[in-house]
């Protein structure tokens, strides 16, 4: 009887514990509002997407250089054999080899990469988040031109932590600089990292600025809360980051924010400045929806992808949404970005099909595309 009572005694601390831990789950990261509807009519038909590729497995970000090339990331929720890829003679190709696709010593290697974005330099800047930061976070470039790697950059943990997420960046007209988003869904911190070429410095700045946090929206995509177990809801921090054309200004949001922000790039590398005065520097720019992917025109006219509504839309200098695309093919539209003669590429990576459903549903989503479209306006390749 006594063990019995100790085994009912072992089980309902158990059962509380669970319900406790449940709970400042669901405090901390769970439950929330629906997202303000801000979609509106698209001014482009649905014949203007067309189709690029069908993959195999979800795609994360994408990168068109100026000569034509493509590269993509495959997305990390996806658990894909292949990190990086360029897509080459109608498949994806690992990139720069199959080498750096797996672990290796010596010798570098992709761990998480999601983001990557090619410069003024022709150079393919490449940023792994180390699995959340418990790994270690890594920005890498490779020339283009020979296909080698040739700058690597492993982030202490001062800048960028357990529990980081080093999403999406945007790299200065002179490639000197380079400017991050740290998401941080678990350490649920975020902050902008940015990254000084020539130094191998980085710097941690607005962390846990309101500007850089996610607001208490719940994400809802194709009629499924973006929330497990029904407590955690999927709300990153800052992931949208880029900058103008002649790069003077970051734009920035979290997923979930309503506001997207911005702030001078001469005030972010101002170490003069302190906190609080870099924080009261930082400007509303426009009212925005749900978004993920970035990327801005030769008119500093911003471009957002929107998972909640199979959408795309532009904002102008004035602050002022309108919808370009909206299309029931565009399944979690992600990463966007300029390649040559003004078209504008977009990867679909159906997350709301895919998170925490394994291979199996990897599987059942595929396959998956990568679009392109023509806004009537030239960008920077590769931005």
């Amino acid at each position: 009887m006594r063990a019995l009572s100790l085994a009912a005694r072992l089980l309902a601390w158990t059962a509380v514990s669970a319900a406790l831990l449940w709970g400042a789950v669901r405090w901390r990261h769970g439950g929330g509002a629906p997202f303000p509807d801000r979609a509106g009519e698209p001014i482009l038909p649905a014949s203007a997407l067309l189709k690029v590729a069908d993959l195999p497995a979800p795609p994360g970000n994408v990168a068109a250089a100026r000569d034509g090339r493509i590269f993509l990331t495959f997305h990390p929720e996806g658990h894909p054999e292949i990190k990086v890829a360029e897509w080459k003679d109608g498949r994806a190709v690992p990139f720069p080899d199959a080498a750096f696709q797996q672990p290796r010593d010596p010798g570098a290697w992709f761990d998480t990469p999601l983001s990557l974005r090619i410069d003024t330099k022709d150079r393919l800047w490449v940023l792994d988040h180390g699995s959340h930061g418990f790994t270690v976070p890594r920005l890498l470039a490779f020339d283009l031109h020979i296909d080698h790697l040739e700058h690597e950059y492993w982030f202490p943990r001062e800048i960028a932590g357990r529990g980081s997420m080093l999403n999406d960046f945007a790299i200065s007209p002179d490639g000197r600089k380079i400017y991050i988003a740290d998401s941080s869904i678990f350490a649920n911190s975020g902050a902008i990292i940015v990254y000084d070429v020539e130094t191998r410095t980085a710097r941690r700045l607005l962390d846990g600025d309101r500007s850089v946090q996610a607001m208490p929206y719940l994400p809802r995509v194709r009629g499924r809360d973006m929330q497990f177990f029904g407590a955690f809801a999927i709300r990153p921090n800052v992931d949208s980051i880029a900058l103008d054309r002649h790069g003077l200004w970051l734009y920035y949001g979290a997923v979930t924010s309503d506001v997207l922000w911005r702030i001078r790039t001469q005030d972010l590398d101002d170490p003069a400045l302190s906190p609080e005065q870099l924080s009261a520097r930082v400007e509303t720019f426009a009212r925005k929806t749900m978004s993920d992917g970035i990327t801005v025109d030769w008119e500093d006219e911003v471009y957002l992808t929107d998972p909640e509504h199979d959408a795309i839309h532009r904002i102008d200098r004035h602050g002022e949404q309108v919808t370009l695309l909206r299309d029931e093919r565009l399944r979690w539209p992600d990463g966007i970005g300029f390649g040559p003669d003004g078209w504008v590429y977009v990867t679909c990576s159906a997350l709301h099909e895919i998170l925490l459903g394994g291979e199996a549903a990897v599987r059942r989503g595929a396959p998956y595309q990568l679009w392109r479209f023509r806004a009537g306006v030239l960008g920077v390749p590769g931005q």
